[in-house]
């Protein structure tokens, strides 16, 4: 699978994005969903996966509450509403898929696929 994320920009402290992931090739819905971000510096950071249907979310702690994630199956493409923003969510954001739900993979961050980075700063 094939994964193009895009949305991200410049936003004020306190304000939101949305950040969108296409997919193309499998079928996407067989496809656990999930985004991750890496602040200068830092280590990529898992942030959030839905399952192939959208039954099933998770959240880091430092998002919970203002982050969503969501899927359109229909339209192969995934998303990551991001509300309340803060300096520290300033990151290059990368989507990523993998057949597994399994928590402990995710937060390895060995996923079977991998898009693009797109870059989200916040201003304070």
């Amino acid at each position: 699978v094939q994964l193009q994320a895009c949305g991200g920009g410049l936003v004020q402290a306190g304000g939101s994005l949305r950040l969108s992931c296409a997919a193309s090739g499998r079928t996407f819905s067989s496809y656990v969903m999930g985004w991750f971000r890496q602040a200068p510096g830092k280590e990529r950071e898992f942030v959030a996966h839905i399952s192939g249907s959208g039954g099933v979310t998770y959240y880091v702690d430092s998002v919970k509450g203002r982050f969503t994630i969501s899927r359109d199956n229909a339209k192969s493409t995934l998303y990551l509403q991001m509300n309340s923003l803060q300096p520290e969510d300033t990151a290059v954001y990368y989507c990523a898929a993998d057949s597994r739900l399994l928590l402990r993979l995710w937060a390895s961050g060995q996923m079977g696929y991998w898009g693009q980075g797109t870059l989200v700063t916040v201003s304070s």
